[in-house]
């Protein structure tokens, strides 16, 4: 049986490193990505830079041996953007926040459905994007909401042209997240007083959105492809 590759972005840390230990798991060769080396196993890259997400793939394919079977699009950038900001730092914050959010996710996609396609091969990608992409964010947080409704989008797309021919796209929408990039975030809308916009009482952990990701790649039966799944405790209800 042929061991299964995945590519996981922003796997140094909350989702993408419990994602990549869970796929490890389940015998799967993870080669992870983050902005700095942090192992062997990771391609050090910031997505920032226009020329990453090609840089990123074909390290990738060297160091598989020629094939990705599985891309899990995780990495992602979280700041704060207020409006009273400069006209210049406010969009300087736009174009970061798309460009890693949702330009490199993209590219590295295409990057990926191509290689699929042109070895006659199935290939599953997973996208971690937000609650943020339905219901929209905080007033300092437009950007975010846009690259992660631009992710939903392209996922969908993905999905509906290439299913016929293997490729499978599967979506997580995740709330908050006990995650680094979340603190920060957590702490400006009040901390724990947050919670009670949540029913469930908690926010979600990065091994429960892994859990999610892992059956996308691994286990979702092909019919399930362009599915959206959400994991926010309840806090919005489609």
């Amino acid at each position: 049986m042929t061991t299964l590759t995945a590519l996981v972005t922003g796997s140094s840390r909350g989702i993408g490193a419990a994602t990549a230990a869970a796929l490890r798991a389940r015998g799967v060769t993870v080669i992870g990505h983050a902005r700095s080396a942090v192992d062997s196993q990771t391609i050090p890259a910031d997505l920032a830079d226009p020329a990453a997400p090609s840089r990123i793939w074909e390290q990738a394919l060297a160091r598989s041996g020629g094939r990705i079977d599985l891309l899990i699009n995780n990495a992602g950038l979280f700041e704060a953007n207020p409006l009273g900001l400069s006209d210049i730092e406010w969009l300087d914050n736009w174009e970061d926040t798309l460009r890693i959010n949702l330009t490199a996710a993209a590219e590295l996609s295409r990057f990926a459905v191509k290689h699929w396609l042109e070895g006659s091969r199935a290939g599953r990608i997973v996208h971690i994007a937000s609650r943020a992409g339905y219901r929209g964010d905080s007033p300092d947080h437009w950007h975010y909401a846009a690259a992660k409704g631009g992710m939903i989008a392209m996922h969908k797309t993905i999905a509906r042209q290439y299913a016929a021919k293997g490729v499978m796209s599967y979506a997580i929408c995740p709330g908050f997240t006990d995650t680094a990039m979340a603190d920060d975030y957590l702490a400006s809308r009040g901390g724990p007083g947050l919670l009670a916009d949540i029913p469930l009482g908690r926010v979600a952990t990065p091994e429960e959105i892994a859990t999610m990701a892992v059956f996308c790649a691994l286990d979702a039966p092909e019919s399930m492809t362009g599915a959206v799944l959400d994991a926010n405790g309840a806090s919005y209800v489609r």
